[in-house]
């Protein structure tokens, strides 16, 4: 009996201990996890308040490359010759006062236009592309370039062209911005083909002497003044004719944006403009809040960046007129408010065609 009860107490013994080990066991697991998700908690509110820093590699900026423009039998001996590719074809029209719009080398539809016009004057099928045929009576001259030296008189009348109507009145005149925009208008181009002809050139900082490469462009001397123009409306270009109906001129135009404003029959040339100012009426303009906050006309200076350009002839609707524009890449693309819109160099070639009381026909 004593034996029983004593391996009763061992046993008890032994379970106690058991139970407690078990109880200090699970108390140390215990604290293992209390100390690890209070670890962990502090591992996350440190990275919230030093988050990693993301390192980029620097970021390199360069100019943007111009691809520059590979002319082949330029030398004076190979001309005459057929015209070979687009910027040959531009520049053959334009010297027959067929213009292409802004010479630039790309088909478009302003070219296909004149060559349409070419192949009507020399009674060939109108297709409006270079076909052999065409190629074949489209002769250049003379060599495609010639060079251009700037000098101080053009860096002398370059100046920014104010943001503002208000701006723009206070200038002494508005006149070309960059070089690249005078020599790329004296050589009837996009600004983007001089670029490529001269490939390398840094425009914003360009001294007195220096020689560039310019489509050579220049409409054949008037012998006489134009019988009449005509306009289209459908088409967007301008025609000037002869005596005996043979074509003078064909300039791609603006027209105006609403048709309501565009007139329709015979009007007559009453005046006749060069380098003129520009008077800005609020009344004319609604969608101009800042105009009609001044609430008074302004007076624009001459200049080629005038909004109508370098050229005014007057016609006898009022507030109608042919012009040019600052904008000569954009004429025949845009719209008007009601004139007649035409790049620089083709309002100044037609106002050596022009007379007062010549009649101008606008046709649909």
């Amino acid at each position: 009996m004593q034996r029983l009860w004593l391996n009763r107490g061992v046993s008890r013994d032994l379970q106690h201990h058991s139970a407690r080990g078990r109880r200090e066991k699970r108390g140390g697991w215990g604290w293992l996890l209390l100390l690890a998700a209070f670890a962990l908690v502090a591992w996350l509110w440190w990275r919230h308040e030093h988050p990693k820093k993301i390192v980029r590699p620097p970021v390199t900026t360069t100019a943007r490359r111009v691809q520059p423009l590979v002319l082949t039998r330029q030398s004076p001996s190979d001309f005459p010759r057929p015209v070979h590719g687009v910027l040959e074809a531009q520049i053959a029209l334009a010297r027959r006062a067929i213009s292409p719009g802004s010479i630039d080398g790309v088909p478009g539809s302003q070219t296909h236009e004149a060559i349409s016009v070419f192949q009507q004057t020399e009674n060939l099928p109108v297709t409006g592309l270079l076909d052999t045929n065409t190629c074949a009576r489209l002769i250049l001259a003379a060599p495609l370039l010639t060079t251009y030296i700037v000098t101080t008189n053009d860096l002398a009348r370059l100046q920014p062209l104010g943001k503002t109507w208000l701006a723009k009145s206070q200038q002494t005149a508005l006149d070309y911005e960059t070089e690249l925009e005078l020599v790329a208008e004296k050589s009837h181009s996009n600004p983007k083909l001089i670029e490529r002809l001269n490939s390398g050139m840094n425009w914003t900082n360009i001294a007195p002497g220096t020689v560039l490469k310019i489509p050579d462009v220049h409409y054949p001397a008037p012998t006489d003044k134009a019988a009449f123009m005509a306009i289209h409306l459908d088409g967007k270009y301008l025609e000037a004719f002869g005596l005996q109906t043979n074509l003078l001129a064909y300039f791609p135009c603006s027209i105006a944006a609403h048709v309501e404003k565009r007139p329709v029959g015979e009007l007559h040339v009453v005046v006749i403009a060069p380098n003129p100012n520009y008077t800005v009426d609020p009344e004319l303009f609604p969608e101009a809040p800042e105009l009609q906050a001044i609430g008074h006309k302004l007076i624009l200076p001459p200049g080629p960046n005038n909004p109508v350009g370098v050229v005014w002839i007057g016609l006898d609707k009022t507030g109608y007129g042919i012009h040019g524009t600052p904008s000569p890449e954009l004429v025949g693309r845009t719209e008007s408010h009601g004139c007649f819109r035409l790049a620089n160099w083709d309002a100044e070639y037609l106002m050596q065609l022009v007379w007062v009381g010549m009649p101008v026909l606008v046709q649909p």
